[in-house]
């Protein structure tokens, strides 16, 4: 790059200032030369403080010293309260840095915003031409580079900052154009004559907020028309009374003289069951925007759609209500036990006589429930979380979908219903949650706020606005579907907070799940919770914590946020197959201490809808193919079963789990129905197992339940554990009497080996044996023949567990 100062970024922050990036150091006293595209002077141009440039670079330079700089606002996944950052490098070793308290950052305060700064001298930094570096905290996890840094490099799958020596901080002004900006209209800026460069959107369109009711809806017998469009020129709405009508009616829709942000329009008549759609038009000018006028554009606000057709269907307010039915509180986090399951997966060879278009979904699943006889009325699971169920990108109803690139946050899948072009599907999810109420499960939902499908119908609206971008425009792709939702913006979070308080609200659906929930941020899920709990105290929120791009579980500790815990998935397999350890074990049946701050912000499971399911990713037949799984297979489960159950937390079974559902060795099968869908047939077959698995969730539920649900965190004397030379061990719940008199103690064998286990301080006749690896006891007097305990050891056979209660 030439040291010769260039534009190499504009941005607006407001109608009357933008900010420039220079590709180097401006070293004049006098401010650059900066104009209009036309060569008309600006009315100021001033230089930024270095510190605003060290806000998105993460450095700055200051006479001899760099100064690192972390400005939480920029890091919305750094949980700035609880942890200190530190500066890891090039320069010092990277994770070794934590251990020197040398590169440990400051709290300071500068121009009203708390920061975290760090102050080196140069010759300790500069060790090569462009160092690299990161934030981390103490206890070795990465901070996040904000998504617009222009100094981030890629280091394989990794990101990291690079001190640029010809970019200290001089190199970014202020400048006043000659009018103000106004929004949609393309914008450049030249440098001493030179290339003209785009104003991009900044702070400006990112402060853009919708006020009033948005959507199509009907009031005193007119049809209003409201959407969000900051920097269109003209937008459209198109409606008419028949799905397949070419023509139908159209209304140009005007400004909101109010709120300039919202167009909005109406017609003198009520438009109840007509479809409708917008079509957008405005100007396209480099990465920010995709108006397409051709484009049909689907409301975001619709309450109900056709999504294959990309139409809004006018509903009245009173197709949403409940009416007097009261509110469902499902159980306390700490007694939740929860199937994952996928809609058409549980209906598909349910058995039981059913028409065709019911086995689509939800009617047919609202049938299944309420039969005595159907698999989830025995699993014992009071918590089903279903994949996906909002409208997404299936291209019609018989294509089996697994939700995950949703189109409309507020309507249930058109595709799920028997008569959508009536809206049906309202009613049939209504019925369904309704239906596993009365056998009271709770319904807990799937929500996918971190990217959208095709057709992009937002990316249509303002690409900006709700889609992240990286510093040259482009969008970001952490979500590994090509677009990133950009949460934080005022009507982006709207839309997550609107869509999914009417789930509550018109369904009475009872948590939710967040998909790739590092990709919202801490920030925005905070505020989730607090309005979600204004509407239903009880819901439950659960964060799947992760993306492509890195984890905040650490950062959810301090929120009402339970996060599935992909540590537990992983060891529990390694350890039944022997490849385990002691140590980790005694941490997972803890409750992850450290991850999670009471026993439910952990949500252990040992396989869900992604990779491989269970017996395929631990069965001993070539291929990861468990559809006939060995003996030592089915063994093997029934400890993962026993672990599961034992840890404190929140267990989750995957559907079809407890009776050794395979998929045949495939990892993804996101488009496969055939081999999702649950096979009953394997419930009989491998009813031993089946009915293992529901006799541990039992006792977790009723016998265990003092020891093993907690609603707070137990001291380090609460679980004490016995080693022995390999990963088999014994561990005694309650061993500081902390919850009582009552213990339970746990041993488990993962070898091909018999183990015996020193029990040193234990009397064989204080406890009784409940279980082993076979099955529970079904009377009073305890398992028998039990485990042999002489001497002090308790003899574990091969590929074992046993549970025993204190007398």
């Amino acid at each position: 790059m030439s040291n010769t100062p260039q534009i190499f970024g504009a941005f607006w922050e407001t109608a009357e200032r933008g900010v420039a990036y220079l590709s180097a150091d401006w070293t004049d006293d006098d401010s650059p030369p900066l104009t209009m595209q036309d060569g008309t002077p600006m009315k100021l141009v001033r230089r930024v403080e270095p510190l605003y440039f060290a806000f998105r670079t993460g450095y700055c330079f200051e006479g001899e010293q760099v100064l690192f700089v972390l400005a939480p606002p920029f890091y919305h996944n750094f949980d700035w309260e609880h942890e200190t950052p530190y500066v890891a490098g090039d320069f010092n070793g990277w994770q070794e840095a934590v251990q020197d308290d040398a590169w440990r950052m400051k709290a300071e305060t500068h121009a009203g915003l708390s920061v975290y700064v760090l102050r080196v001298p140069k010759e300790k930094v500069m060790v090569n031409a462009r160092p690299r570096f990161k934030f981390v905290t103490r206890e070795k996890h990465w901070v996040e580079i904000p998504r617009r840094a222009p100094n981030v490099v890629a280091d394989g799958k990794n990101e990291n900052f690079e001190i640029q020596p010809e970019c200290t901080g001089l190199n970014l002004f202020y400048f006043w154009p000659p009018k103000p900006h106004r929004l949609g209209v393309c914008e450049s800026i030249r440098l001493n004559g030179g290339q003209p460069h785009e104003v991009r959107a900044g702070l400006l369109l990112f402060r853009q907020e919708a006020k009033g009711r948005l959507g199509a809806y009907i009031e005193d017998g007119k049809t209003f028309f409201r959407v969000f469009v900051p920097r269109a020129t003209k937008v459209v709405a198109h409606f008419m009374p028949h799905p397949h009508e070419q023509e139908g009616r159209i209304l140009e829709l005007a400004r909101d003289e109010s709120n300039p942000c919202v167009w909005q329009g109406w017609v003198h008549e009520s438009l109840e069951n007509w479809f409708y759609y917008y079509s957008i038009g405005g100007n396209n000018h480099n990465a920010t925007t995709a108006f397409d006028p051709a484009a049909r554009v689907m409301d975001p606000w619709a309450r109900a759609v056709i999504g294959p057709e990309s139409l809004g269907i006018i509903l009245t307010d009173g197709r949403f209500s409940r009416g007097r039915k009261k509110q469902f509180t499902p159980p306390h986090w700490h007694d939740l036990v929860i199937a994952e399951c996928h809609v058409r997966d549980l209906v598909k060879y349910a058995p039981m006589p059913m028409e065709d278009v019911k086995r689509r979904g939800f009617a047919g699943l609202a049938q299944c429930v309420r039969d005595p006889l159907f698999y989830l009325n025995h699993l014992g699971a009071n918590a089903v979380e279903l994949q996906p169920v909002q409208e997404n990108d299936a291209p019609n109803a018989e294509a089996y979908h697994w939700g995950y690139m949703p189109v409309n946050y507020f309507a249930p899948a058109s595709t799920y219903a028997t008569d959508p072009y009536s809206a049906s599907q309202i009613e049939q999810f209504r019925d369904l949650v309704d239906a596993f109420h009365e056998k009271n499960i709770a319904v807990i939902l799937d929500v996918v706020y971190n990217h959208t499908g095709e057709p992009n119908h937002l990316l249509r609206m303002d690409k900006a606005y709700f889609f992240c971008q990286d510093f040259d425009g482009a969008l970001t792709n952490f979500s590994g579907t090509g677009n990133d939702l950009r949460t934080y913006t005022p009507t982006a979070k709207r839309l997550i907070i609107e869509s999914l308080t009417h789930l509550i609200q018109a369904y009475d659906v009872d948590g939710f799940r967040f998909d790739l929930a590092d990709l919202i941020g801490v920030g925005v899920l905070k505020e989730i919770e607090q309005a979600l709990k204004a509407v239903k105290p009880s819901v439950v929120l659960i964060a799947e914590p992760w993306s492509f791009r890195g984890n905040i579980a650490r950062a959810l500790r301090h929120t009402g946020f339970s996060s599935w815990n992909d540590g537990f998935r992983e060891f529990v397999a390694r350890y039944v197959l022997g490849n385990g350890n002691i140590e980790g074990l005694k941490y997972f049946l803890a409750g992850s201490p450290g991850l999670a701050l009471w026993p439910a912000q952990t949500v252990n499971y040992a396989a869900s809808h992604d990779d491989y399911c269970w017996i395929d990713k631990i069965t001993e037949n070539a291929g990861h193919n468990g559809f006939w799984p060995t003996g030592t297979d089915q063994r093997r489960t029934r400890l993962m079963f026993s672990v599961l159950m034992m840890a404190l937390g929140i267990p989750m079974l995957a559907q079809g789990q407890d009776f050794l559902h395979s998929k045949h060795g495939v990892c993804n099968t996101y488009l496969d129905g055939e081999k999702n869908a649950l096979n009953y047939a394997r419930a009989r077959e491998y009813s031993d197992t089946a009915a293992y698995a529901r006799h541990w969730i039992e006792f977790r539920k009723t016998a265990g339940r003092e020891l093993l649900c907690l609603s707070q965190s137990p001291g380090p004397g609460y679980l004490r554990c016995w080693p022995t030379h390999s990963s088999a061990a014994a561990f005694l719940y309650n061993a500081d009497h902390s919850r009582g008199k009552k213990r339970l103690l746990y041993a488990i064998n993962p070898h091909p080996w018999e183990e015996r286990i020193l029990l040193d301080g234990l009397e064989p006749s204080d406890f009784l044996q409940l279980a082993d690896h076979n099955g529970f006891s079904q009377n009073e007097r305890g398992l028998n023949p039990s485990f042999f305990w002489l001497e002090g050891k308790l003899r574990m056979p091969p590929l074992s567990c046993a549970l025993f209660a204190c007398c």
